[in-house]
Formats: C-alpha cells, structure tokens, sequence
C-alpha cells in the first residue's frame, strides 16, 4: 500500500519519493544523461502506476525539454489532476536580458507563464523559487508568491537551495502578513552530504516546512557503481564522464561508502536504496527526489522504503557520515548542554508519545 504525507504544514498529500525529471530530454544543461521522450515515458509510466503522485521539474532542466516532455506524457496519461506537478523559476532564459533570470516578480510571472505553456496546463500544484540570487528582496518574493496563489496559477509555494536565514524570513514575513506561506525547502541531502543538519532541519520543523532532499545518493557515488582506483575514480557514469562530474571523492566520503557498502550487504538491499532509505526517514525530510535513467534503476528506487534499517545500522551510517560541527553548532548538542546547561538533569521538550503520529490507513 502507498502511503502519503502532509508536506510541511499543508494539506497536501505526497509521496515519500518524488520523482525527479531533470534528465527528461536531450537538449541544453544535463543533456549528457539526458533521455529521449521515448526513453522517458516508461519511467514516467511505472513511477505513476506504482502509486507515485509527486513530480519534480525546472524550466532550467534540459532547456524546456523536460517541462514539454512531461506535459506530453500527462496529457497521454489524463492523470493531471492526480499529480502534484511541481517546477521551478530563477535561472536565465535570455543572457542578455537582465530581467530573464533571477527572482523579481517580472521573471516569476514570465516564467511561470512559459512553464504552463510548455507544461500544457493552467496550474502548478507547487511552484519553487530553485535558487536563491542573492539580491532580490525576499517580501518581494513571498507577495509574488501570494498574488500567483489568488490568480489560480499556483497551489502552494516554496523554496530550493536558499540560505536558512532566508527560509525563515520568507516564512516569517508570510506569516505576520498573512500571505501564501512556504511549504517545503528543497535542498542536497545524502550520507555524504549533511550540512543541513544544524540549521535547515530544525528551521524547517519550527516553522512548518516540509524539507525535500534531492540527490540523496550523492549524484549516483553512494550507488556501488563508482569505486576507487590507483587514478582516481573507477566506473560508468556521469561522476566519471569529463566535464559532467563533480570534485573528486575525499577520504571521508569513501569512509561513507564502505559503511554504506558493508550495511547494504548485511542487510540484502542495494547500497542505493539504503542511501535513499536513510534519507528519506531523517527528522525533518517530507520527501526524496529521486531519479532515474531507466524502469529497472526506478524500480529499486522505488523499492527503498519497504524495509527498515535496524538500530546498529543506523549507528554506524550516522556515526561513518558525521561531519564535524564547527562552534557555535557543537554548543547545541546533547552532549554538551549536559555538560554545562543542565548538568545532573534530564531536560526535555516532551515526553515520548505527546504528539504519536496519526495514520489513516
């Protein structure tokens, strides 16, 4: 049975993996793993027939082509209204035309007009500011955001790779002026990558923000098929293919590979799905994106929440993927307000079962 979940402090109901389309399409950015239309509509097919409802675009994804592509197969489908179709707006679409890009209410507007056309309906179910431009006001934003909520154009708003301070106060100032409130906050988590932890996760708790966790395989290192060589990385993919990859592996994340390797053999899962696994049940995560380049690989994916890790796996992936907490952040945990906030007493925020989680199933 597929389960669904509020995302945030919202209504809206999602599945816990949502399925990413960035490599829909051959044109443009990202066309080095793109897929044809052809290619992706069997994916598309199996995520939708699995019970999957949640569905990640940008207008920056292939140059269009993934927004047209999955339009395409929506429309072939008839399933619009059982999707929560979600895309994205920040990035150029015109170099040299300064109000092409960005986050000011004149490219919203525009470009969430061009995603509706390319997308072949009236309305986003989830509209997302994908990246924060470091200048544009964020009240600016957050009216836009409430305007497009009023004209019938958007569902519900949110953010992606944004600084927290600016999280919080695009929430806080929808909520003292009682305008469309943020969602979700979309941003990088995997095994190798937890930087959210000291300020997104609780920042996203308090104020009612379900988190969204893209590449939560680490761009595909945390699947098994890359490994390390006498030059470097060794395997078939886009971390390997020249001018598509990222920084080399550090020493810490091989560290995180061989734990991931090692819990994935003990527990008869591919080290894929116990990536996903870890992710998609950290505090805070409503949902994964995940994606893939073929019906098999979604498959697995798709299968990484029909277990659960036991307790000593869990210790030793937490334990393996740990980054260091830089001051002031190593003051905030347990460990030292024990120390030295409330030494000898046990101090919590509520006791267990307080608020259980509630289930209609």
């Amino acid at each position: 049975m597929q389960n669904y979940y509020l995302l945030g402090r919202s209504g809206l109901r999602v599945s816990r993996l949502a399925l990413g389309t960035m490599n829909f399409g051959v044109d443009g950015f990202h066309a080095a793993y793109g897929r044809t239309e052809e290619e992706a509509e069997p994916i598309f097919r199996r995520y939708v027939e699995s019970g999957g409802n949640f569905i990640d675009t940008a207008d920056f994804y292939t140059a269009g082509e993934s927004e047209r592509i999955l339009g395409r197969l929506i429309a072939r489908a008839g399933i619009r209204d059982r999707l929560v179709l979600t895309s994205k707006f920040t990035n150029t679409i015109d170099p040299t035309d300064p109000n092409a890009g960005g986050n000011g209410r004149k490219h919203m507007v525009r470009a969430l007009d061009a995603s509706l056309r390319r997308l072949g309906t009236d309305h986003l179910d989830l509209y997302l500011l994908h990246t924060w431009d470091r200048i544009t006001p964020v009240e600016e934003v957050v009216q836009t955001f409430d305007d497009l909520v009023r004209a019938g154009k958007i569902r519900y708003a949110g953010l992606s790779d944004v600084p927290a301070w600016y999280a919080a106060r695009a929430q806080s100032y929808a909520e003292a002026h009682a305008l469309t409130p943020m969602v979700t906050v979309q941003l990088p988590y995997s095994l190798i990558a937890r930087g959210i932890e000291p300020e997104y996760v609780p920042m996203a708790q308090t104020l009612g923000m379900g988190l969204t966790a893209w590449s939560p395989v680490g761009g595909g290192l945390l699947t098994g098929k890359y490994r390390r060589g006498a030059d470097g990385l060794t395997g078939t993919g886009r971390l390997s293919t020249p001018g598509t990859g990222g920084p080399s592996p550090s020493d810490r994340d091989w560290k995180v590979i061989d734990a991931l390797s090692s819990v994935a053999l003990e527990v008869g899962r591919s080290m894929a799905q116990v990536a996903i696994n870890w992710v998609a049940t950290q505090p805070g995560v409503g949902a994964a994106v995940i994606g893939a380049s073929s019906v098999e690989q979604l498959d697995g994916n798709l299968a990484a929440l029909d277990f659960e890790l036991p307790a000593d796996a869990l210790r030793r992936l937490d334990e393996a993927s740990a980054p260091p907490l830089a001051p002031p952040y190593a003051m905030f945990t347990p460990r030292y307000q024990s120390w030295i906030v409330s030494p000898g007493l046990g101090i919590g925020d509520k006791p267990a079962g307080y608020a259980p989680p509630v289930l209609n199933a």
